[in-house]
């Protein structure tokens, strides 16, 4: 079993993103269960099309949880994808966080964590100790950093590295990086930017995803690209990353920047 997980700043496209990798996954003929680590619990909305489904953090202040099922938590989407959504508390109250950390406790409980890969598309913005539970605790052995050009989704990109570097000197964690993906913002020479700070931290760039109007369609459809579009270049792009993420074998610690390394690093590629 192949466990991912997929970090980033919110709003980067990482759920887009881990979405259509689970339907290209889904597409090898593989057993998917993806898991929506974020409080906006909208992870697997594309899958269900269009379906929120309920989260485990609800059920569990609805019906607690010795009466919760795995039919409850797990629901198949698309390409008979699994999907599971943590779910988060209501504005202002409680830690985000404990969501995560209940899901896993639960999903470990009705022994649903399995197939032949675990997507876990994790919230990046802040590393706080509910949203490190998959690295923490061993769970994802591969984390994939997506980011784009821009300085803030480069600067939480280098927070999460900082993350792993620390984690994995403990000896209950396995988790390493797999690699960068770049969800573009078509800003000027952003793959080279990109494929640069990976390098930085002893890294590399998997995969380019370039930035289409096909994505919002299909999103507006309630699909994912792999669906709505599977012939397209777009699709052709997400089919491309899971392969490369199925047959990665190649993972590192990395080397986060310092915070001045990295505005200087940004000056580099801005055109003044």
């Amino acid at each position: 079993m192949k466990q991912i997980a997929l970090y980033g700043k919110g709003g980067i496209g990482k759920s887009t993103t881990a979405a259509n990798l689970s339907a290209a996954l889904a597409g090898e003929n593989l057993d998917i269960l993806q898991i929506g680590c974020d409080p906006k619990h909208d992870s697997t909305r594309m899958l269900m099309h269009g379906t929120w489904i309920p989260t485990v953090l609800d059920l569990i202040r609805e019906r607690g949880d010795e009466n919760i099922t795995v039919d409850d938590v797990v629901h198949r989407g698309f390409g008979g994808v699994r999907c599971v959504e943590a779910g988060g508390p209501e504005p202002g109250i409680g830690c985000a966080g404990r969501g995560i950390i209940a899901t896993f406790q639960l999903l470990e409980r009705l022994d649903a964590l399995k197939g032949d890969v675990i997507v876990y598309d994790v919230l990046g913005d802040v590393v706080c100790g509910g949203f490190a539970m998959p690295m923490r605790e061993g769970y994802a052995q591969e984390v994939y950093l997506v980011t784009s050009g821009e300085l803030m989704s480069i600067y939480a990109a280098n927070n999460i590295a900082k993350a792993i570097a620390r984690l994995s000197r403990r000896v209950r964690s396995r988790c390493t990086l797999g690699g960068v993906i770049c969800n573009a913002k078509n800003i000027e020479g952003e793959q080279e930017l990109v494929e640069e700070f990976a390098r930085r931290i002893n890294s590399r760039l998997i995969a380019y995803i370039p930035r289409s109007r096909v994505v919002q369609v299909a999103e507006l459809q309630k699909q994912t690209v792999v669906e709505y579009a599977p012939e397209s270049d777009q699709a052709a792009v997400y089919q491309e990353l899971a392969r490369t993420i199925q047959r990665n074998e190649t993972t590192s610690i990395p080397t986060p920047l310092e915070m001045d390394e990295l505005e200087s690093f940004a000056l580099e590629f801005v055109q003044v």
